[in-house]
């Protein structure tokens, strides 16, 4: 699974303030509740990062890590310009191993993806879940629908500056490289986020937690972590460019048979191309990777709904980085060069 899927970047929290107009006899208004309900309880339990670093009974491993996260929040700051408020100035510490669960959709035989809208983020492809059942459930419901369904954990997410949002015992078990990019990632998204744009804002903070992140430790003088955000990103790109021609490939086959009564030679299609794409990652792009694990290749998950939740995070991470190369690698002047460019389209 793709690194950073709904691992940042959420912000379903942010249609909280959306709740109070909407009936909890309604679908979405219960969706909507129980978000806030679960939001409260990681307020409700949040310390300050600070009075935790200082207490000699925090354990040398989690001090470090939110070092690190104080450290990766002030970089961000003041040398990115992204707005850091009062966000990961605490900690939750959670009772389980996953935060949220996330489910995107999509049909089978067109790329054509499941969407939901909520309050201030607008429409986007994915839902986020706090509870496993509930979450099962509507991905059986979209399978029964005749819907590709893809549920997979998150261990962050964003309110976009709405709530003082807190680094989480989830984000803790990532690597430095890993902790220092979710912070990154998700202070961008105070910057910038373009309601209905998940596309644009997922991967554009995926863009920027990278290269800021590798930035953020070259800046401390440590060039091992600094590499591995290096390596890190030039793998995103890879696989990026990679199921862009998986999408190109997939468009064709479902536009070369039109109508109802194609469906089945798109589906067949499908089945085509989805067994290139294999062939192509286990011969091909997988021995090109170099941070992630060996079962990749082989086991990563090819379906619709798989893949249009890869492209929110993985979408012209190339044409970013040009830009950035442009700014003379100036991640503080790009970030205002690529807002700007996106807001005049």
């Amino acid at each position: 699974m793709h690194r950073r899927w709904g691992s940042v970047g959420v912000a379903l929290l942010a249609a909280l303030g959306g709740a109070a107009v909407l009936t909890a006899a309604t679908r979405t208004g219960r969706y909507l509740v129980r978000a806030a309900w679960e939001e409260g309880k990681i307020l409700r339990h949040r310390r300050s990062i600070a009075e935790l670093v200082r207490d000699p009974r925090t354990d040398a491993t989690t001090r470090g890590k939110l070092q690190l996260v104080l450290e990766a929040r002030a970089f961000a700051s003041d040398s990115l310009g992204l707005p850091a408020r009062d966000a990961f100035t605490q900690y939750t510490r959670l009772s389980t191993d996953t935060l949220v669960l996330l489910l995107s959709g999509a049909a089978r035989d067109t790329l054509a993806p499941v969407t939901w809208w909520f309050p201030v983020v607008g429409r986007v492809p994915y839902k986020g879940f706090f509870n496993v059942r509930e979450a099962v459930r509507e991905e059986a419901r979209l399978r029964d629908r005749g819907f590709d369904a893809y549920l997979r954990p998150a261990p962050a997410f964003s309110t976009l500056g709405w709530f003082n949002d807190p680094v989480l015992s989830t984000t803790l078990r990532n690597d430095s490289a890993d902790v220092a990019n979710t912070v990154v990632h998700e202070l961008t998204h105070n910057r910038y986020y373009a309601p209905g744009g998940a596309i644009f804002n997922e991967s554009f903070a995926n863009f920027v937690g990278a290269r800021g992140a590798a930035a953020f430790f070259r800046s401390r003088g440590d060039t091992a972590n600094a590499l591995r955000c290096d390596r890190q990103w030039e793998d995103e790109k890879l696989l990026g460019a990679f199921w862009a021609r998986v999408t190109d490939s997939l468009e064709a086959g479902y536009a070369a048979h039109p109508g109802s009564a194609g469906r089945g030679e798109r589906l067949a299609a499908r089945e085509r191309i989805y067994a290139w794409a294999r062939q192509q990652l286990v011969d091909s792009v997988g021995p090109r990777l170099t941070t992630f694990p060996a079962w990749y290749a082989s086991r990563v998950r090819l379906d619709n709904a798989a893949l249009l939740a890869r492209r929110v995070y993985l979408t012209r991470l190339a044409d970013f980085d040009a830009v950035w190369e442009r700014e003379g690698r100036d991640l503080r002047r790009t970030i205002a060069t690529l807002i700007a460019e996106h807001e005049r389209r």
